[in-house]
């Protein structure tokens, strides 16, 4: 009977203990699924509703997100310092002056519904984790609970950190090497990839693939090559002619990005590197063999890079414009203007 009562103890101690370390990994870094709970409890919905309208309008809302955060967080962490406008802001550097206007747009306009409702408690990094989600689901992609804490940065990514980047013309080695650097494995750089199943990219940044002749580094299908050099030789002036990244579903998010690179009509030599190299192959495989393979992956690999070197606690601010910082930091020119809305 003793013995009984003791092991009874001895589980009840370890469930106890085990709790306490799923509570101490959900709030690792001051992040937790409730932290706005109390503050604004009506948040969520507010993002979610927002998003849906602007993804009834546009549906492109949805990749454009995605990259905004990709691109807000791979350089410096995600602390939406790619939202900050001005003469030196990451918003002016090469990479992101093709992120679309309705996206940033988008998130100020869920900021202001939230401070409206809440008070100024819900940073713009934390608005922009929430935005991304909720269009990915309108899209047809997995839903994925977000973690929330996070504050925003004051000054913009360095050129050098904006430079880290990966760039369309990577080979694989220097893919695993980039996404190595910022703490992502190989799963990660195949399913973060995988974005590439909707949006669209302008023709100067794969000509690569068909200028001046068709670039058989990787190979790519003929046809599908000259259909691209028919296309851009039409971008005049340069940039105003676009390319769907997935020929198959254009707006969906679903795994058909992997059968591109299986038939060979990958657009960014990045992408169609995967098929071929031997780091890569198994898994680009999978993810055009099984949907959800690659769905349960994304979603990790998303949670995985949105808590990358976070602000929290009493770190950076929250931001009441998303494109200005509350206060100056001394050197760094940012906008005194009225932020992203002003420019739509």
């Amino acid at each position: 009977m003793a013995s009984r009562a003791t092991a009874t103890v001895l589980v009840l101690a370890a469930l106890i203990c085990a709790a306490q370390s799923t509570i101490s990994a959900a709030d690792a870094g001051g992040l937790s699924r409730g932290f706005h709970a109390a503050s604004c409890p009506g948040l969520e919905k507010i993002v979610g509703d927002l998003v849906a309208e602007t993804f009834r309008r546009d549906v492109g809302v949805a990749p454009a997100l995605i990259r905004i955060l990709f691109h807000d967080c791979f350089p410096q962490g995600c602390d939406a310092s790619v939202l900050l406008t001005g003469n030196n802001s990451e918003l002016n550097a090469v990479p992101n002056q093709t992120l679309r206007p309705v996206a940033l747009d988008l998130i100020e306009r869920i900021r202001a519904a939230v401070h409206a409702a809440c008070g100024p408690t819900v940073s713009c990094a934390d608005i922009t984790v929430l935005a991304t989600r909720d269009a990915l689901v309108q899209a047809g992609g997995p839903h994925f609970d977000v973690a929330l804490g996070r504050r925003d940065g004051l000054a913009p990514a360095s050129q050098d950190l904006v430079d880290t980047l990966p760039a369309p013309s990577f080979d694989v080695p220097t893919l695993i090497s980039s996404f190595g650097n910022r703490s992502l494995d190989v799963a990660d750089l195949v399913s973060l990839s995988g974005a590439h199943t909707f949006g669209v990219a302008h023709c100067p940044v794969f000509s690569d693939r068909f200028a001046p002749n068709i670039d058989l580094n990787p190979l790519i299908d003929p046809l599908f090559a000259r259909r691209l050099r028919a296309k851009c030789a039409k971008d005049v002036p340069q940039g105003t002619v676009n390319q769907t990244l997935d020929v198959r579903t254009p707006d969906v998010f679903d795994n058909k990005y992997y059968f591109d690179l299986i038939v060979r009509q990958g657009l960014f030599k990045s992408d169609q590197a995967l098929i071929d190299h031997p780091d890569t192959r198994l898994l680009t495989t999978r993810f055009a063999l099984s949907q959800s393979a690659f769905f349960r992956q994304f979603a990790m690999s998303m949670v995985k890079m949105s808590n990358m070197d976070l602000l929290t606690g009493t770190q950076g601010e929250i931001r009441q414009n998303c494109a200005v910082p509350n206060r100056r930091v001394e050197g760094i020119e940012t906008a005194n203007d009225e932020g992203h809305a002003a420019a739509m």
